[in-house]
């Protein structure tokens, strides 16, 4: 960072990252809103209720916290739908859906809410050095594993070790790849000393380079902290669920059901309401969750596609909440594999794409659309390049310089894992390709085994969840070596612009950076990236503080049954 660091300021007797006050003095000249304020202000170490009111007094519009409108009541069984996966080792962890089961289980050092603010969670409080490159986390005390033991740094500690192990298999060595160095064969370890123990309630990271955005990369569903004992016990949750949250399984069959029991000893969070969440494996067919929460075998579904989205909305009694997200449709190509090696092939599929048209087509102009590069407008660090032109007769040029003048054909994968707008995305794609004498086969798997080839298939649609940042979703997906870039995308020019808007906590200025990134990605054409995807939920009436997260996160410990 180039900044020139100032003093140190202080909260409630301790440190507060000297950029706060530069962050409220771009609050008050409005360079930056509220929310961005907020935010930013959470992820530097600063409490957020003390966030909200500080930019409530410099904008002269207080935040006050909405009042609950009824009295929680305890008691009862919250029934809803999910697919019931195996759920053996949460690092490794590739579907949502298996995290919303363990969460209750095992729990994060932070959380991302809904208002997308980073909060502390296991961890009490969170302390970067001056240029990001050192990070503190004191630990709560007094929180107990349902085994007994007491949680602490050697928890932690243990966790960061096996996500930057290369044999485990993690995709968080994408996230904290400021924590790791070469390991050869194009594979990262982590780096000697990046985790430290300091005492049992304190874990220090020390990191290569400047990273903003650690404590929300924690909520990232694979970085759920288990037990240090976690692999010498078996290495398989569902098998053996030690954690510290709200609620232990009691039962867990896949492709049928999950059963959760809150816990009899007091919980280490606050009160919780519900007696059990029950989880309901209905199959893929969003028909058969809507009509289970018709009939009353479920309170609630957990994600509506949409085939049944106006159905569920005739429902009487139940309520459908919709979220803004990140959440996509990417249609990659793997660069290491003909015909997609060829940066000619790969720049003609993109001219041909009609993003606006797929966008309208395949998910009824529901979100926003998407530019080729896996970044949303509603990430903060979001850059708007120029438009997008389509332009076939240059695609045909291209193809003709590559070899291919009589036209090519391809075959794309696809699982339709989020639903059938997977394969109407992709449909819309093979007819904009045909103009350009590209022939474009479709190859629709079952979801199960689609996940055994994602990453392997030379042409395919994978469905990538929301993430709180542009910058984590690019760590996961498109840095050199990482486990989840499925495109086998390499480049060193890309990969230090990240480095360099990861470091940057100014959001103007972040922004500015990210359009290195962004363009990038975009020139390099590995992706045709048509829209982001709102997505909706739906709850009976009864059921009280629920929310649809971004994610699609359960967070169930405040819920109640009316």
């Amino acid at each position: 960072m180039t900044r020139k660091m100032g003093p140190v300021s202080r909260e409630n007797g301790g440190e507060v990252h000297s950029a706060i006050p530069e962050l409220a003095e771009m609050l008050r000249r409005k360079t930056i809103d509220r929310r961005e304020f907020v935010r930013t202000a959470a992820l530097l170490g600063m409490s957020a209720g003390a966030a909200y009111a500080l930019a409530g007094k410099m904008t002269g519009t207080p935040f006050v916290a909405p009042a609950m409108a009824e009295t929680p009541k305890k008691g009862g069984t919250f029934r809803m739908s999910l697919q019931v996966q195996e759920m053996s080792d949460p690092a490794t962890f590739d579907w949502v859906e298996k995290s919303d089961i363990s969460r209750h289980i095992v729990e994060y050092l932070a959380i991302t809410d809904t208002d997308n603010v980073t909060r502390p969670y296991l961890a009490e409080s969170w302390q970067p050095s001056e240029d990001l490159k050192t990070w503190t986390f004191t630990l709560r005390k007094g929180i107990r594993w349902s085994n007994g033991d007491e949680f602490n740094a050697d928890d932690v500690v243990y966790n960061f070790r096996r996500w930057l192990e290369p044999k485990t298999g993690s995709s968080n060595i994408g996230l904290f790849s400021a924590m790791t160095s070469d390991a050869g064969n194009g594979k990262k370890k982590m780096t000697e000393g990046a985790v430290e123990k300091i005492d049992d309630y304190t874990v220090r990271l020390n990191l290569n380079s400047s990273v903003l955005s650690i404590p929300e990369n924690l909520y990232n569903y694979p970085t759920a902290i288990v037990h240090r004992r976690f692999e010498d016990e078996g290495g398989n949750l569902s098998k053996n669920p030690v954690g510290t949250g709200a609620f232990e399984l009691v039962e867990h069959k896949v492709g049928e059901s999950a059963i959760l029991r809150r816990r009899k000893e007091p919980y280490w969070g606050g009160e919780v309401y519900l007696d059990e969440i029950h989880y309901i494996d209905v199959g893929e067919d969003s028909a058969a969750a809507a009509a289970a929460l018709a009939s009353g075998q479920l309170d609630g579904i957990f994600r509506l596609d949409l085939n049944t989205l106006d159905a569920v909305k005739r429902i009487p009694g139940a309520v459908v909440s919709q979220a803004q997200t990140a959440q996509t449709g990417v249609i990659r190509m793997k660069v290491t594999e003909k015909p997609f090696d060829d940066i000619r092939v790969r720049q003609a599929i993109v001219l041909c794409s009609d993003n606006e048209e797929n966008f309208r087509k395949a998910h009824r102009g529901m979100g926003t659309v998407g530019e080729n590069h896996h970044v949303a407008a509603i990430h903060p660090e979001y850059f708007k390049l120029p438009p997008l032109k389509r332009d076939v007769a240059k695609a045909k040029q291209l193809l003709k310089e590559a070899g291919y003048a009589n036209g090519l054909t391809l075959t794309c994968t696809v699982g339709n894992t989020q639903g059938t707008q997977e394969q109407d995305s992709v449909s819309v794609l093979k007819n904009n390709l045909a103009e350009a004498g590209i022939t474009l086969n479709i190859d629709v798997m079952p979801a199960a085994q689609y996940w055994e080839v994602w990453d392997k298939a030379p042409f395919s649609l994978t469905a990538w969840t929301h993430r709180p940042l542009g910058t984590m979703v690019l760590s996961l997906a498109y840095r050199s070596g990482v486990p989840w870039n499925e495109s086998s995308y390499s480049n060193p020019e890309f990969d230090k612009a990240l480095d360099i808007a990861e470091s940057i906590f100014d959001p103007k200025e972040r922004r500015e950076a990210m359009e290195t990134c962004e363009k990038i990605l975009q020139d390099d054409a590995i992706m045709v990236q048509p829209y982001f995807r709102a997505v909706f939920s739906a709850v009976k009436d009864n059921v009280k503080g629920y929310k649809t997260h971004p994610t699609l996160y359960h967070q169930f410990n405040k819920v109640w049954l009316a």
